[in-house]
């Protein structure tokens, strides 16, 4: 069995969250209880072909994540990593994190990536299972319909033809091609792993994964799985508030406390 890594993005600083994220990084947050991190890993854990996961988050909350991390017993090798940024003015971007775990790690296998502020029903196995059975030397991108071409224009939004095979990403735009809105779940071949450096040598932008995607279908072929079930993408404190109540929390109670 070919083994898979898997890489949470962790090393944004949640401004639009402030104050309650001024000194909490946002995959520590409770959603029903428990840390956002926490369904993730525990998603990644079940799966046999991944052995190793590792987290990268920056200077300001490495200590948290370390923390974190020292008391969650994994079933897999769970490891912390600091890209040494310390602000939004000198942070490196989610590909710049990718590239940054890449070369540090050495990772030339297959590569799962979740954006570290994703809450996702279904598992990451089924997720993987499909991803693997695509053609060979393609990638995956997980994609929810939301239904609402309205809504669309707030989103990355993916296009696919009939195979499901993704034709572009779009950053939220005017007249969106579709209701499928990208989530941060991304299945990369270790030959797109390699391409990671050269997207970024370009002089491309280093920022959401959705841009490496955009330019990575002109490159190799790129396929969409449709997610079921909910999916809560913690973009603001609005949003927030809505996935911790939808999964037992009192939402209200967190900002109120947040200082």
């Amino acid at each position: 069995m070919d083994t898979v890594k898997a890489m949470i993005l962790a090393a944004g600083y949640a401004t639009r969250l402030y104050p309650l994220t001024r000194n909490k990084p946002k995959p520590l947050l409770t959603l029903g209880g428990k840390p956002i991190i926490n369904y993730l890993v525990e998603g990644l854990e079940k799966v046999p072909e991944i052995n190793e996961i590792y987290v990268v988050t920056n200077q300001k909350f490495y200590e948290y994540f370390h923390e974190w991390a020292r008391d969650y017993s994994c079933a897999k090798s769970l490891k912390v990593l600091n890209d040494g940024t310390s602000s939004n003015d000198d942070r490196l971007g989610a590909i710049g994190d990718m590239k940054y775990v890449i070369d540090t790690e050495g990772v030339e296998e297959d590569l799962v990536v979740i954006g570290g502020d994703n809450y996702f029903d279904f598992g990451a196995g089924e997720f993987l299972e499909w991803a693997m059975a695509r053609p060979e030397g393609a990638g995956t991108i997980a994609v929810h319909d939301i239904g609402d071409l309205s809504m669309a224009s707030q989103y990355g939004i993916v296009a696919v033809d009939e195979n499901s095979k993704v034709l572009e990403l779009l950053e939220k735009p005017e007249d969106p091609p579709s209701t499928l809105v990208a989530m941060a779940l991304y299945y990369f071949t270790k030959e797109m792993v390699g391409l990671v450096n050269t997207y970024l040598e370009a002089g491309n932008v280093p920022d959401a994964p959705g841009y490496f995607i955009s330019w990575l279908v002109h490159e190799r072929p790129v396929y969409a799985y449709r997610s079921g079930g909910r999916w809560f993408d913690i973009g603001d404190l609005k949003s927030y508030e809505k996935a911790d109540k939808e999964l037992g929390g009192s939402g209200g109670e967190h900002i109120a406390g947040a200082s």
